[in-house]
């Protein structure tokens, strides 16, 4: 058997599977935050507890006492920092939590957009950087930052609660800002920008490699009578694009939940400066293009909660009988990422006539929102990386109006997989690569990983004419918000 173990920021989600693949049980628990002050902080011991107790729980509820291997995958940015004794210092930090601000900004005066992301792959400091917690650390909490012997990601601390080896996943580091994703090394500048050295970080590795056995007592008490070993895993949306069989150039994996992710691996030669976020991939040497939209699923979210009485299900049945209208909206209500990355523009509804209501409108986000998935598609594509489908997940997936409106406004097919929790799947399709189950993840795919249905483009010249009036709207937006 194999777990495939999703360390979330919301639950913690722990799948076991046969040799198979058939799904044995699939469980989760939820976190639990301490906020306080505007600080988003967590029990790293206690998150620790939290998944050995429920692994437990499921290996004697099914008898799953010969689990071959564990893999992780899940949240990268929250930051753990151990004393001499490694144990935490204090509570884990959340990536949620922007106590960073201030350093942040200092960071990005002292190190500019174009060198940061020659090194680091990404396109700002942002507070959600485990680098700027060290830096607020070293000025707000020097007992801590004096203390300090190392410093970890989440899933890099749950590995070493689980095994004893203080290794860092790659594909992780890449989260931190102060790792070089194309050496293959921490980044040292800043490491003396924030006042840290290399000692105070665990040994890098690939991703998707056994960091070693469960420690014999942890073993014990989950039930587990086999040596079972420990594979780091790798980033949630690496995770969901083996689970999606999104292994090669080509596919875009797409999540659209709260924040829109849209994750496809990078073709050769890696493009060092390419205006969209690049991070170290969940193969050897590879890069994985993960472009975010923040005003995702939330768009619909904040005007379902606001403007509207209907549930999801209500809403998508009146649209499908509706028919088209010109109603735009710019979806930004947190400004832009990918591929504008402003800050400062916001939400705009255009066209608005007094036939239009609620629902004309909610179709109008879920429009603005694909529009936006298709300018990250052609800024893909503009760098090399040649698009053939989508496969969608996350709460979008379930609508058929909107993977259908997907699939029109970018021309791709939409393909949505039979298993729902694809990175816990992909986590587990790591476990039987390593253990040999399969020989490559291709193979595994090829048998784990099954459609069980594909939205065609139906693209028509009144979308791709609304298109770019989009365009042309955020560009009159754009004006309007830089008026003095």
């Amino acid at each position: 058997m194999y777990a495939g173990i999703d360390l979330g920021s919301t639950n913690i989600k722990v799948a076991i599977y046969d040799e198979n693949f058939k799904l044995i049980d699939r469980q989760s628990r939820p976190v639990v935050y301490i906020r306080e002050n505007g600080f988003v902080e967590f029990d790293a011991e206690g998150y620790c507890r939290e998944l050995v107790e429920l692994l437990g729980d499921m290996v004697r509820k099914n008898g799953a006492t010969q689990i071959r291997q564990i893999a992780f995958t899940g949240q990268a940015e929250s930051l753990v920092i151990l004393g001499q004794d490694n144990k935490p210092l204090m509570n884990a930090i959340s990536w949620m939590d922007e106590r960073s601000t201030v350093e942040s900004e200092a960071l990005s005066r002292q190190f500019g957009p174009v060198e940061c992301e020659a090194v680091t792959g990404q396109m700002a400091v942002l507070p959600t950087w485990p680098a700027t917690k060290i830096a607020w650390l070293r000025k707000h909490r020097p007992d801590i930052y004096s203390a300090a012997r190392t410093y970890m990601l989440l899933k890099d601390y749950v590995v070493f609660y689980l095994t004893g080896r203080k290794m860092a996943d790659m594909s992780i580091a890449t989260f931190s800002f102060y790792f070089d994703i194309y050496n293959k090394v921490y980044w040292k500048d800043m490491l003396d920008a924030i006042g840290i050295s290399e000692k105070q970080l665990p040994e890098l590795c690939e991703p998707c490699s056994v960091a070693g056995p469960l420690l014999p007592e942890l073993a014990q008490q989950m039930g587990l009578e086999s040596e079972a070993l420990v594979n780091v895993g790798t980033l949630d949306h690496f995770a969901g694009m083996i689970g999606t069989g999104n292994i090669r150039p080509g596919g875009i994996t797409l999540s659209t939940g709260t924040v829109m992710a849209m994750a496809t691996m990078c073709g050769e030669p890696t493009p060092k400066s390419c205006g969209s976020a690049m991070h170290y991939g969940f193969l050897p040497g590879s890069y994985v293009l993960l472009p975010v939209a923040e005003s995702g699923g939330v768009s619909l979210e904040w005007f379902r909660r606001t403007c509207m009485q209907a549930d999801y299900d209500e809403m998508n049945s009146i649209l499908a009988q509706r028919k088209p209208n010109e109603l735009l909206f710019l979806p930004y209500l947190v400004g832009t990422n990918a591929p504008e990355f402003d800050a400062e523009t916001s939400g705009v509804f255009w066209g608005l006539r007094q036939e239009h209501d609620a629902i004309d409108m909610a179709g109008a986000v879920m429009e603005g929102v694909s529009f936006v998935l298709r300018k990250n598609c052609e800024h893909i594509s503009r760098k090399g990386v040649k698009l053939t489908q989508i496969i969608a997940t996350g709460g979008g997936a379930k609508s058929p109006i909107w993977c259908q409106m997907q699939a029109d406004i970018t021309g791709l097919p939409v393909c949505i997989p039979e298993e729902k929790e694809a990175a816990c799947l992909g986590a587990a399709i790591i476990c039987a690569v390593s253990d040999g189950r399969y020989a490559t993840f291709a193979e595994a795919v090829a048998e784990c990983v099954s459609m069980k249905m594909t939205y065609q483009p139906r693209p028509t010249a009144r979308l791709e004419r609304k298109y770019r009036r989009f365009c042309a709207l955020y560009q009159a937006a754009l004006a309007v918000t830089h008026i003095d």
